[in-house]
């Protein structure tokens, strides 16, 4: 794992699950498995969260409730799908009003299988999530420092 220089801060939502999912990220929250040892904030604010993992397959219903919280967050984000449901529907794909896995509405970096998926699992994913957000950081930061060269390079050839 990257060393972070601040406590990444994840946002937890239930799309459509049978709750077995996120009983198992709540204990990802307990002494037991204590998901807060990498500096891991759980957070209710998308405007505040790095990483948004969530539970359960897309319906018609939470798909726009999706999408907005996935444009609130602030770059660089990463999005943990937790479950075979959030990868693909799982169980309910069938479902007259299920659209499939939340990557149908939105990009996913991290997949976590299982039914319902195990804390040992879901902290993999997040320890995973954490170093893909550590190396968008990083392009973003190389990004800008581009632009700040490119900038200072247009103003020298016009100084001259």
């Amino acid at each position: 794992m990257a060393f972070l220089k601040r406590s990444p801060w994840i946002l937890h939502y239930d799309a459509s699950s049978c709750n077995g999912c996120d009983i198992e990220v709540l204990a990802c929250l307990t002494p037991l498995y204590d998901v807060e040892r990498f500096g891991i904030i759980n957070t209710g604010n998308p405007k505040h969260a790095d990483i948004l993992l969530i539970t359960g397959g897309i319906n018609t219903q939470n798909r726009e409730v999706v999408e907005n919280i996935y444009e609130q967050m602030p770059e660089p984000k990463v999005v943990i799908a937790v479950g075979i449901c959030a990868a693909t529907g799982g169980i309910f794909r069938e479902c007259y009003n299920i659209v499939g896995g939340i990557d149908k509405v939105i990009p996913v970096d991290v997949y976590v299988p299982g039914c319902a998926a195990r804390p040992e699992q879901i902290i993999d994913g997040v320890v995973t999530a954490l170093s893909i957000l550590e190396k968008k950081r990083a392009a973003m930061a190389g990004t800008a420092q581009t632009r700040e060269e490119e900038q200072h390079a247009e103003q020298a050839g016009e100084s001259t």
